[in-house]
């Protein structure tokens, strides 16, 4: 541990240095060495120059509270502010001057809004100037003004001592004050919520709060919540809520700890700190493919270099620069880097990137690396993943009472050379439906829609009590009674899963179990990415073919693209389909390579 304090603390010290005041001649330094990355900026920001600057409506932001719709507003809103981190990246990157008439003017149509949330987080149908609730979007949006002001104090200042009091004035009742003087429950809590919008406030506070007694007030409050929000954090450092929302998470977290060093901190980075930070790899499938159980939207990569780098620099973590250099080369970012920095979050976010682009002559030098984790196990989350001969299989045990929860005890993915073939369907557009009383109502939500067996008709409940019971993982296996993850109604004694791959690469699945009533066949149901082709041999999925036992006495094929939304749709352009297994007694499935099963 020792040894471990000692590394970080140097790297830490270099850390700060990026976090200083010349951390924006580094930056310039580096975009002169690639000018490629440098155009990329300065072009993506030119479609916005003279472009009006359109706050979102007091109708659409109703909407919410009128007929659930939430997807409108936030369009509106994260367009805007795409609009003003592109013309930011862009005044960086050429430095002449030729964008600072817009960034002032989108500046101030910021800084005039009457609040910077959303709807979904706020308690009344229209928004009040003296309601300033701190939610992640007023703490995100707070976040770019910050890294806006930091990034270009000299032009702002040159322009208007006013406008930079302006600023300040109204970060201060925004997000200041608010974040300081409020027991908001984020600041308890284990989830997203805390370092999301810890990290924002922190550099809000570094750039804009000159009460020194209140900045170390604040810090304090902020080192407090990291402590709750690791305290709450699985052991084996996995994320719950998915990796989508690791971004938002572990990821964030870190954010803070560099604010933390930028105040000279030291941050000591425990084993599941480190944990932590490597689950973005660990849940890595291939081909841009991630593990998408819970909320996750969609199953492509969501991290990026900028955020990868910079942590795996601060963990020494040799594994997740080398997997940020591959996501860089593969995502074209030496020819595009503004096509990534776009989608670095709902919007661009500008602080990450500034912090990446002063590392960049380093990053140049890291060989691109896709990690491929061959046993993967976290023992607290009870996800278990493994690859063999091209073949992925991921399983998931738990409760059904886990962040952003789907009801998905025991369900599982397979993959084959990084292309999806038995799939968790993700999540659809947010709704005010899929965080209030009818949650469990969405149909991606349900274990009827999840790769699970539907017991005497009944489907899994939500609850914490709704949980596996004897979980046994070893290398390539997990197995586990699901039966607790139903209702009494669904007559189940036991129903003990296995799913495990051997060496050749063959994924099976063994059902076996007992019931207190029910005799008829049970459903088992699959969601398939590729169109299932029924034959004698069993059922085609693409590259794969299932082999069943005799215990499969029926098979039905259901297409699901008329249940997709326009997320949904995105995220599997080519559609799903439902598999219904009757099943009587013990079945065992076979997932196996056409090249092996012909």
């Amino acid at each position: 541990m020792r040894k471990l304090f000692i590394t970080f603390t140097l790297l830490a010290l270099s850390v700060m240095n990026v976090m200083a005041d010349e951390m924006m001649d580094a930056v310039r330094r580096n975009l002169a060495l690639w000018p490629d990355v440098r155009e990329s900026y300065i072009r993506y920001g030119e479609q916005y120059a003279g472009k009006p600057w359109l706050s979102p409506s007091a109708r659409l932001f109703s909407e919410f509270k009128t007929n659930g719709n939430r997807t409108r507003y936030e369009a509106a809103t994260f367009a805007k502010r795409r609009q003003l981190a592109a013309l930011v990246m862009a005044e960086v990157a050429e430095g002449k001057g030729r964008f600072m008439g817009d960034i002032i003017d989108g500046l101030m149509s910021t800084l005039e809004e009457t609040w910077w949330g959303l709807p979904a987080h706020y308690g009344t149908k229209i928004m009040l100037p003296d309601d300033q609730n701190v939610d992640l979007f007023n703490a995100e949006t707070a976040g770019l003004v910050a890294w806006t002001k930091r990034a270009l104090a000299k032009q702002l200042e040159e322009f208007s001592p006013l406008l930079m009091k302006r600023i300040d004035t109204e970060m201060e009742r925004r997000i200041l004050v608010p974040a300081l003087e409020h027991d908001h429950w984020w600041k308890r809590a284990g989830m997203n919520w805390n370092p999301w919008i810890c990290s924002n406030w922190a550099v809000s506070v570094t750039e804009c709060e000159h009460d020194t007694s209140r900045a170390d007030r604040a810090f304090s409050q902020i080192e407090a919540a990291m402590k709750c929000f690791v305290d709450a954090y699985p052991d084996d450092g996995g994320c719950d809520e998915g990796p989508t929302y690791w971004d938002r998470a572990a990821a964030s977290m870190y954010d803070c700890i560099l604010s933390l060093e930028g105040r000279g901190k030291r941050v000591e980075l425990c084993p599941k700190l480190l944990r932590m930070a490597s689950y973005c790899y660990s849940t890595y499938i291939a081909d841009g493919y991630c593990l998408n159980f819970a909320d996750s939207h969609g199953n492509r990569l969501v991290q990026q270099p900028n955020v990868m780098y910079v942590i795996g620099v601060m963990t020494g973590d040799v594994t997740m620069q080398e997997f940020a250099a591959y996501v860089a080369r593969e995502k074209g970012f030496w020819s595009d880097a503004s096509g990534m920095y776009d989608k670095s979050g709902n919007y661009p976010t500008l602080g990450r990137e500034l912090v990446f682009l002063s590392m960049l002559d380093k990053f140049s030098k890291v060989e691109p690396r896709e990690p491929q984790m061959a046993d993967n196990w976290l023992p607290r989350l009870q996800i278990f993943s493994a690859r063999r001969n091209g073949m992925f299989v991921a399983m998931k045990g738990g409760h059904n009472d886990e962040s952003h929860n789907h009801n998905d005890v025991g369900s599982f993915v397979v993959y084959d050379g990084g292309k999806p073939v038995l799939v968790d369907p993700g999540v659809g557009e947010y709704t005010s439906q899929t965080f209030g009383k009818g949650r469990y109502d969405i149909w991606t939500m349900q274990s009827a829609y999840h790769n699970l067996p539907k017991i005497n008709n009944c489907d899994q409940k939500n609850g914490k009590r709704y949980a596996a019971r004897n979980v046994k993982y070893r290398k390539g296996a997990l197995e586990m009674d699901i039966a607790g993850a139903y209702p009494d109604s669904a007559g189940v004694k036991r129903w003990t899963r296995k799913v495990s791959i051997d060496r050749r690469g063959i994924v099976t699945i063994d059902d076996s179990y007992e019931l207190s009533r029910g005799h008829a066949p049970q459903q088992l149901m699959l969601v398939s990415a590729v169109e299932p082709k029924v034959v004698e041999s069993g059922i085609l999925l693409g590259s794969c073919r299932l082999r069943m036992n005799n215990a499969v006495v029926d098979v039905k094929v259901e297409p699901l693209a008329d249940k997709f939304d326009p997320m949904m749709q995105s995220m599997w352009p080519d559609g799903l389909w439902r598999i219904v297994l009757s099943v009587k007694g013990r079945s065992v499935i076979k997932v196996i390579k056409e090249a092996e099963g012909s």
